[in-house]
């Protein structure tokens, strides 16, 4: 038991190093940036860094609130929370807990649960700030072909900051689910990762050229997140006990779902999901073939080509591992589709852990 806890929480310092590094090559990135007087660039990446830093910051304090409601806590951690959450400091505070509770908690559900919290948040922050991040960045290259080793160090880390949250969301999720399956270690991971890696890689490949091919993309890339955030407010998600927090939810959801589908809701959404990815396939097949028509100077320049192959090479394997993960390694679960935040007899988890989205 001791050694898995040790295994678990060097895999937890691991995201921590990835979360710690993607911050802090964005903000490096914000200074350089200002310092050439690229105010547009500096202003642009420093919003994504706030914007995932805030949201996480409400969302970790509001379920700090909820849990010391519970167990009827006095006003002084509540202070002190909120002074760590005003300074950004949320993910560390739920990282120094967890560590504690790995080694001198004997309540394994609560631990659970806290680990699944502080995975969410993660999930969180990866496409709120490290997935936008990326594809900034992959526009500035695009755009005037400058790099640097502070540029490449931020695209490296925002894409393993990307994958290692996707993996640690998905074992936690259902790690913390009593009607769930743990996700078995070895190939079922490995496919997972790749099909989450392949679908969102090649996406944010295409979406880069639609930014090169015309900045105005960005007007498409709002119509998505609306019409995420639409789908998941008609899906009527009961995952926050405040109203105002869970239209903040929804809209995270809309961002999520411009980079990969989320179930918001825990039902089966098949049908959802081949739609989802039938418009993925579109966007990432036709969108090549619109640079290369329309900007055919493009057929000269190596970096073209190799981001067209990446692109159509990526989509074909997240298909594949798409579908080879659904129709043979995806664990076989029980009341799976149970309704969004429903009471269940004697599971002691929070209401947001039974809420829990399955991807």
């Amino acid at each position: 038991a001791a050694c898995f806890r040790d295994r678990r929480w060097l895999l937890a310092l691991v995201g921590l190093f990835m979360y710690l590094g993607d911050i802090c090559t964005d903000t490096a990135l914000v200074f350089r940036y200002f310092h050439e007087k690229r105010y547009v660039w500096s202003g642009l990446t420093a919003l994504f860094i706030i914007t995932g830093l805030t949201v996480n910051q409400i969302f970790s304090y509001a379920w700090f609130l909820e849990d010391m409601h519970k167990n009827v806590m006095d006003s002084k951690p509540k202070r002190r929370f909120l002074v760590l959450h005003i300074f950004g400091m949320g993910i560390l505070l739920r990282y120094v807990r967890c560590k504690l509770k790995f080694h001198y908690t004997s309540h394994h559900n609560k631990l659970l649960s806290d680990a699944a919290d502080l995975s969410m948040l993660k999930l969180f922050e990866t496409f709120l700030e490290s997935a936008p991040q990326l594809l900034l960045q992959l526009y500035i290259r695009q755009s005037h072909d400058e790099w640097s080793v502070l540029q490449y160090m931020s695209m490296v880390f925002s894409f393993f900051n990307l994958a290692w949250s996707l993996v640690d969301y998905q074992i936690w999720l259902r790690k913390s689910l009593p009607q769930s399956r743990e996700l078995p270690s070895g190939l079922p991971t490995v496919v997972y990762l790749l099909y989450k890696l392949f679908t969102i890689t090649s996406l944010i490949l295409s979406y880069s050229l639609l930014l090169f091919l015309s900045i105005y993309s960005t007007v498409g890339f709002t119509s998505l997140w609306l019409l995420g955030t639409i789908w998941a407010h008609l899906l009527q998600t009961d995952f926050c006990n405040s109203g105002v927090l869970e239209l903040l939810y929804r809209g995270v959801i809309g961002a999520i779902l411009v980079f990969t589908f989320f179930n918001a809701k825990g039902q089966n959404t098949k049908r959802e999901m081949t739609v989802y990815y039938f418009f993925w396939t579109a966007i990432n097949f036709s969108t090549p073939l619109l640079m290369f028509f329309l900007k055919p100077e493009l057929k000269t320049i190596t970096f073209f080509w190799v981001v067209s192959g990446v692109i159509y090479g990526g989509s074909l394997l997240g298909l594949i591992s798409l579908v080879s993960y659904y129709r043979f390694l995806h664990p076989k679960q029980c009341e799976l589709d149970q309704v969004d935040g429903q009471e269940k007899e004697k599971t002691p988890l929070t209401k947001r852990t039974r809420a829990f989205i399955k991807p």
